[in-house]
């Protein structure tokens, strides 16, 4: 489908953030837009923070002043919704609020022409809920942007259980002519970003209820190891802990329960205290003013290993080999289950297992298990935990390894999985369920999740790298360790592994 021609209307009722937002954008592809707010003076002031947005841009360079006028000439503040009776498309940012939405749409059906589309930018709200007392509810579509919607590429384009797909096409190929990534979803709670981002945060909070580590450790471990732009807890603050805290509510109610969406005891006690995080000025952190960001917990410096054996392929971790070697170490290479030899003491990628776990089925008390990194050539952190019997000189043996690799290290309690690795198994695994469910294609989630969080690599494209069968063996050994039905690893990741199969072939 043809996107909407540069000569449409675009309405924007809603002159919040997001929904000044928006009309910038639609402006700024050539679009004349409407806006309207039923508070009173609220598109204008909403348009003239535009402008003033823009005049910084000029003044940066980063923007013509003939392009900023012609832009802002573009918008036009109504008073009312009788004022958008020639609007091609009304997206709606109000309230998140069903009965709010629908009383809207209802209204607006009755002013704008048969073959308008209206569309919604609900972050978590039924799109088939918010249609369903329409006439016309087959010309309603979710048009999710992120906010700041426009700095932010990602689009989902959501579909409720009447949307005519023509609607979504054309929706989609206009976000596309607007400069954006769109990317189509089925309307079900938290739709891609919102349900698949979850164990993000859910495991970072595990984590940190099983004092794993503090907060500012477990953020520096997922972005110097993980190569996430945040970690969970510095996001969470910047979301604000009300907005993350009422998502994961949302979504937990809206999958009747379902244990691997269960919200956070520790993010309720900060909602219940009123620390939301940046906007109030404490959260995990302080943000108050002059206030110092905590570091994170480093061990110290460790003697260099000049010998080290490499027993069989490290699969992920199989880069360390070559990186050992131009560090100046004597490298062995020889047979075996996967894994480092340092005098005596193992070092081996994290299975999911605890460390004292894999110790004792092992038979071998030195053990040290290493965290995931998205790439171990780049990264400047790994994380480490041993069994609980194992002696200082295990970790003195691991940790100068890795500080020969110019890493700084980080020691975990003994957590199944340690922090990388169980997170991305459970993206990936959240990621492979919202496959087999028909919310979308694998590859439109790698895209939101890369697009709309800034994640290094989607989390199939992920999971794809480091073998399917390691995921799935992580989940299964957190399952069995925690006994929780919130590690149940997802049946098509089961069939992809069986079959011998990927996310990203034509089978599904």
């Amino acid at each position: 489908m043809p996107p909407l021609d540069r000569g449409d209307i675009i309405a924007v009722v809603g002159c919040g953030a997001m929904g000044a937002g928006i009309a910038q954008v639609a402006a700024a592809a050539g679009h004349r837009v409407l806006m309207a707010d039923a508070r009173p003076g609220a598109a204008t002031k909403a348009a003239q923070g535009i402008g003033d947005a823009l005049t910084k841009l000029v003044e940066r360079g980063k923007m013509a002043e003939a392009e900023r006028a012609d832009l802002l000439g573009r918008l036009q503040p109504v008073d009312g919704l009788a004022d958008l009776a020639t609007a091609g498309l009304v997206v709606e940012a109000i309230v998140e609020e069903l009965e709010a939405k629908r009383a809207l749409f209802r209204e607006l059906e009755g002013i704008v022409a048969p073959d308008a589309i209206l569309a919604t930018n609900t972050s978590s709200l039924s799109i088939t809920a918010i249609a369903a007392p329409l006439t016309r509810p087959e010309r309603v579509a979710g048009l999710h942007f992120f906010n700041p919607a426009p700095l932010m590429a990602l689009v989902e384009v959501v579909r409720g259980l009447a949307t005519d797909r023509a609607v979504a096409d054309t929706l989609s190929a206009t976000a596309a002519a607007w400069g954006k990534c769109p990317v189509h979803a089925r309307s079900t709670p938290g739709f891609i970003v919102n349900r698949v981002a979850r164990p993000f945060y859910a495991e970072g909070l595990r984590a940190l209820q099983e004092q794993a580590a503090d907060p500012a450790t477990l953020d520096a471990v997922m972005r110097e190891c993980g190569g996430f732009r945040m970690g969970s807890f510095e996001l969470m603050d910047l979301i604000g802990h009300d907005v993350n805290f009422a998502v994961t509510r949302s979504v937990h109610a809206a999958f009747f329960g379902d244990p691997r969406y269960q919200p956070s005891l520790i993010q309720q006690e900060l909602v219940e205290a009123g620390r939301l995080g940046r906007k109030t000025g404490r959260g995990f952190y302080d943000h108050g003013p002059g206030a110092l960001k905590p570091a994170a917990t480093d061990l110290p410096d460790a003697p260099r290993p000049s010998r080290v054996s490499v027993e069989g392929s490290l699969g992920p971790a199989q880069g360390l080999t070559q990186a050992i070697r131009d560090a100046g170490i004597a490298v062995e290479e020889r047979d075996g289950a996967g894994a480092l030899l340092i005098d005596g003491v193992t070092l081996a990628l994290t299975d999911g297992r605890s460390a004292t776990r894999r110790a004792a089925e092992s038979g071998c008390r030195d053990l040290v298990l290493f965290d995931l990194a998205h790439d171990y050539a780049t990264a400047t952190r790994i994380a480490v935990t041993a069994a609980d019997g194992a002696s200082d000189r295990a970790i003195a043996a691991a940790t100068g390894l890795f500080q020969a690799l110019g890493k700084r290290v980080s020691r975990l309690d003994d957590l199944p999985g340690l922090l990388v690795m169980r997170t991305v198994a459970m993206l990936a695994n959240e990621a492979a369920d919202a496959v087999l469910h028909g919310v979308a294609s694998a590859a439109d989630i790698d895209t939101a999740m890369t697009k709309g969080v800034n994640y290094p690599t989607g989390p199939l494209a992920w999971a794809e790298a480091i073998g399917l069968d390691r995921v799935l063996a992580v989940l299964d050994a957190l399952a069995a360790t925690y006994g929780e039905d919130r590690y149940r690893a997802s049946s098509l990741l089961r069939r992809k592994v069986w079959g011998g199969t990927t996310f990203h072939d034509r089978t599904r």
